[in-house]
């Protein structure tokens, strides 16, 4: 997993019924783009992720 930041995070939901997560890479805390990434969600709730197999990055340029 690699990222900038800027780029997403998203958590997709892992039971039925439950939304997917959506947060904005605001500090990549690995080196070259690996993870730890420290993440603000829509809510305006931060915290520090490693992201598992049910999330992807969405990169800022194929956002556009």
């Amino acid at each position: 997993m690699h990222a900038i930041k800027g780029d997403q995070l998203v958590q997709h939901g892992r039971v039925v019924g439950e939304h997917d997560k959506v947060a904005e890479i605001v500090e990549v805390m690995g080196k070259e783009g690996a993870p730890p990434y420290r993440v603000r969600f829509e809510d305006g709730h931060e915290a520090v992720c490693s992201p598992g197999p049910d999330s992807e990055i969405r990169h800022r340029e194929t956002q556009l």
